[in-house]
């Protein structure tokens, strides 16, 4: 359908289609938050077309604001006059004194003619900046248009690329037949890589290294934009294929960002497999160019006291090929996998490629992480101050951040960075200046203390270690700092080194050049690398490295440091006191326990964000209820009330397309109560089983029930088998089950797809039949909503709450004509982090008369985003129906039902006893059955 310009609140949207009223309404709604800088909280059932009105919302919000800018540029340039109107000062990047008027008198008390002279040359400066930008922009728009249209350029740049990689790989081998000598060598040919350089604290030098600052080289000013991110990349795709369709896709300058892992084109390096393996060996090979070009630069006649083996530079990345990748990223849409293959066209890094095209996009498309991790996102070249940041698929929002920045090491880690750092120590100590000495001194003790504080002896094998008590130890920062004796340590300081000196990476190299560091395991006794060095490791011993690895060895993918997890604990250790916790798990032996630091208030890494952008819009299919948001994530936050908007919408199906039912009693009069003292009771189960019997009787095609967990899941099961109610629902249902690996999902839906589709498609005897005939249970069902014969008509998927099958999966249509879910998946009240989640919510949230204490709330909250989540997986668009059943009275608390999506809260039924409830089943689904 062609495009279509919709008007909502006085505002013109290009739409591809006429869309439904509650889009208009959020697109409205959307465009004012980004306006007037709030911060909005976007509830759009799924199938209601969200990621359109994101779209069309936000990028009209930006066309009509790039407009006003362009517009005040002229008049700036015409008149030469300061701008003080529609809120562009500060995008314009006016100066305070340059947005009032010319008579008023200096703030400082300086005499008027300086007050005048200094206001004059902020505005001639302005207007030079202003002019170079335009010119910047014209250049950029004119470049973008000759790649978009000028097929001939791309041939030209690919000529350019083999001309440059032939050049490159001449020059190499000229440099690997001059690279030969005989001069002595300190240590091993290739090793001077794996010493530290001498190591400057902050007070003792003025700017960072030349390996720090190169990233900037590239830099230019960033333009407005809107940074878009949701959970996974298989979402992040689908958004900028929406984007493709919608008006705004020839248009747009997009950007789709991601790891290493997901972009990296140089097959050497994305075979080493680990995320961190990856980004290692990709920094590795980004300073091994940028040392090669400042000797080369040099030409210093005694740069070599020895010979050194060269190191390997990737030949994906040159400044041209990712100038000309830049360009070609920024002239279409383009999701991951288009990036990829460019990149592999242009034999150039996509990764760094969509890096430098950053400061030109309009709209940035990345994951979670990416934005809500602050090393990660400085690393990235993401800039928030004055721009628009939209996270979608947010239910989850609070919980991502927290884990993000909870770490857990193990106690085998502690063993394993130890060894490594003293075995490291003793093959190149002589050569390392005091200061790494110093704090390499530092990390050893501070090992030693965390193993000690567990029970441990660092010098012992962690395997064979007993710890003496076992269980779980909650402390706060500073008591776990205490009572590990490293609180005369300057953590900070401590973390800048890591940080700078790239120590962990220097270790990575190290180990992998002698072999692995391992600690054994129980199911693999065996050590490799140093030589068993764990069972040799006694008090006052050390272990000698073993041989280099040799050139034919298989060096297969290992994992990352141990000193690298080791840096992320010492980081959160770094946080508030009152803002987290470290929980000690002594489980046994040594390497099974850990440290782990919990975070208690994401808000604390959320505020950044929501300092610096102009405007954030948290957006979801459910998320109610929203007062975590409010309280946890937004208060802590700074975030004032009145900057808060909240929009939610209703479904856009008919009312009488969903039957929501609360069902407190099953057909033997039993209360349904699944509390955790009586859902494992005999006859808890029992009826269960004969409501499942009952609704596939009625209910066509697919049958979706959700458990609390894995566990009961398997409990009911077992007990249905036993009690012959599996049976009896084979009869009716072919009953697949969720499992707890996830490399087996797709198959089993695949499989639950095919026997849906299977069961339900008409026997051949019946071809030229009536469309609508009459299976045996006595209900109409058109051709493909029903059986001839008689038995099966679906399938039944036991599913399990926060599994696999609760997020992020459809079952639209016949895969989900009910949603059934027993009980109430409250989370696990006795484990300690929730707990002390809880604790922490009473103390610093308010309560107010007559409400219920914070944490209780937090516990409710849990469970019914997770209830939500899960009945989310049915009616997936306009002409779809289902009906969604609730098995437990306490669904019928009105506080209860207050946390369900409005679309489901106004329509939900509150059954007392199951008879009613079949009834109002049977007539919906037989009501509907014309509709399949």
């Amino acid at each position: 359908m062609a495009d279509e310009t919709q008007e909502a609140g006085g505002i013109h949207f290009p739409f591809p289609f006429t869309p439904y009223a509650i889009q208009k309404d959020f697109m409205a709604a959307l465009y004012q938050v980004l306006e007037a800088g709030k911060i909005g909280i976007f509830e759009s059932p799924t199938g209601t077309g969200k990621s359109l009105s994101l779209i069309c919302g936000a990028l009209s919000w930006l066309r009509d604001f790039e407009q006003k800018k362009r517009q005040e540029e002229e008049r700036l340039l015409g008149a030469g006059a300061p701008a003080s109107h529609n809120g562009l000062a500060p995008a314009l990047g006016l100066p305070s004194s340059c947005q009032g008027s010319p008579g008023t008198p200096g703030a400082t008390g300086e005499p008027d003619w300086i007050t005048q002279f200094v206001q004059k040359k902020e505005e001639r400066d302005l207007v030079d900046r202003l002019k170079e930008e335009q010119v910047r922009r014209k250049k950029r728009e004119e470049r973008l248009q000759q790649i978009r249209h000028n097929a001939k350029l791309r041939f030209a740049a690919k000529r350019m690329r083999q001309e440059d990689e032939e050049t490159e790989r001449l020059l190499r081998l000229s440099s690997e037949m001059l690279a030969t000598g005989t001069e002595p060598e300190q240590v091993a040919s290739g090793e001077e890589e794996l010493v530290l350089a001498e190591y400057e604290s902050d007070e003792e030098k003025g700017v960072p290294s030349g390996v720090d600052m190169d990233e900037d080289d590239l830099d230019e000013e960033h333009v407005t934009k809107i940074y878009y991110c949701s959970r996974t990349h298989s979402q992040l795709a689908q958004f900028v294929h929406e984007v493709q369709k919608s008006p705004f896709g020839q248009d747009t300058r997009l950007v789709s960002l991601g790891s290493r892992q997901n972009l990296c084109v140089n097959g050497d390096v994305r075979k080493l497999g680990s995320v961190q393996l990856i980004n290692d060996r990709c920094v590795e090979m980004q300073r091994s160019k940028h040392e090669r070009k400042s000797i080369t630069e040099e030409e210093e006649p005694t740069r070599r006291t020895r010979r050194q083996e060269p190191r390997a530079t990737c030949p994906f990345y040159s400044y041209e090929r990712l100038q000309l990748l830049r360009d070609e990223v920024l002239a279409g849409v383009k999701d991951v996998e288009q990036l990829v293959a460019l990149g592999e066209e242009a034999q150039a890094c996509p990764y760094y490629g969509g890096r430098f095209a950053i400061p030109a996009a309009q709209l940035v498309v990345l994951p979670y992480q990416m934005l809500l991790h602050a090393p990660t996102r400085q690393a990235a070249g993401i800039r928030l101050q004055g721009q628009v940041v939209v996270i979608d698929e947010a239910h989850n929002l609070i919980d991502t951040i927290t884990n993000i920045h909870s770490v857990e090491v193990r106690g085998s880690q502690l063993c394993q960075a130890h060894s490594q750092l003293l075995q490291y120590t003793e093959r190149y100590g002589k050569r390392l200046k005091a200061k790494n000495l110093m704090y390499i001194k530092q990390l050893l003790y501070l090992l030693e203390k965390f193993v000690a504080v567990l029970g441990g002896n660092i010098k012992q094998n962690p395997n064979t270690q007993s710890l003496s008590q076992a269980g779980t130890e909650l402390k706060t920062i500073n008591d776990f700092l205490f009572q590990s004796k490293i609180d005369n340590i300057n953590l900070f300081k401590v973390r800048r080194y890591c940080e700078k000196s790239k120590i962990s990476r220097k270790l990575l190299g190290f180990t992998e050049r002698y072999g692995a560091v391992l600690v054994p395991s129980m199911e693999q006794p065996k050590l490799s690398g140093f030589q068993d060095f764990l069972q040799s490791l006694q008090p006052g011993a050390m272990a000698a490295p073993a041989a280099p690895v040799e050139v034919g060895e298989d060096r297969s993918p290992r994992p990352a440091s141990p000193l690298m997890h080791v840096e992320g604990f010492l980081e959160a250790l770094t946080t508030a006191n009152q803002d987290g916790r470290v929980i000690l798990s002594r489980q046994g032996s040594l390497s099974q326990s850990s440290l782990k630091f919990l975070l208690l208030n994401p808000a604390v890494h959320f505020a950044q964000v929501v300092k610096e952008c102009r405007a954030v819009v948290i957006a979801g299919g459910t998320m109610q209820p929203v007062s975590d948001f409010r309280e946890q994530l937004l208060a802590g936050a700074g975030v004032e009330a009145e900057r808060v908007v909240e929009f939610s919408c209703g479904h856009v199906i008919p009312p009488d397309h969903i039957l929501p039912l609360i069902i407190c009693s099953g057909p033997s009069n039993q209360m349904l109560d699944f509390t955790y003292q009586k859902r494992g009771l005999p006859q808890m189960m029992d009826e269960t089983g004969r409501i499942l019997c009952n609704l596939c009787n009625v209910v066509p095609g697919g049958v979706v029930c959700f458990f609390p967990s894995y566990e009961y899941q398997h409990q009911v099961c077992t007990h249905w088998e036993k009690s012959g109610l599996l049976a009896r629902l084979t009869i009716r249902k072919k009953i697949f089950q969720e499992p707890r690996k996830a490399n087996r999902v797709e198959q089993v839906l695949l499989e639950y797809s095919r026997c849906i589709k299977v069961r339900l498609r008409v026997p051949r005897a019946l071809k030229g039949a009536p469309t609508v005939w009459r299976c045996s249970s006595g209900l109409v069902f058109p051709q493909h909503c029903g059986q001839a014969q008689g038995t099966e008509t679906g399938a039944l998927l036991l599913s399990v709450v926060g599994g696999k099958m609760s997020e992020g999966i459809n079952f639209s249509d016949d895969l989900g004509r009910c949603v059934v879910m027993v009980g109430m998946p409250y989370p696990n009240i006795m484990s300690p982090e929730l707990q002390e989640k809880m604790a922490y919510l009473d103390q610093t949230l308010p309560r107010g008369p007559g409400q219920a204490r914070p944490g209780k709330v937090l516990v409710e909250n849990l469970c019914m985003k997770a209830v939500n989540q899960s009945i989310g997986r049915a009616i997936r668009h306009q002409k779809d129906f289902a009906s969604i059943v609730l098995l437990d009275q306490r669904y019928a608390s009105p506080a209860i039902q207050a946390k369900l999506p409005a679309w489901i809260r106004d329509r939900v039924e509150v059954k007392a006893t199951f008879g009613p409830a079949f009834a109002a089943l049977r007539k919906f689904h037989r009501e509907k059955a014309g509709l399949c």
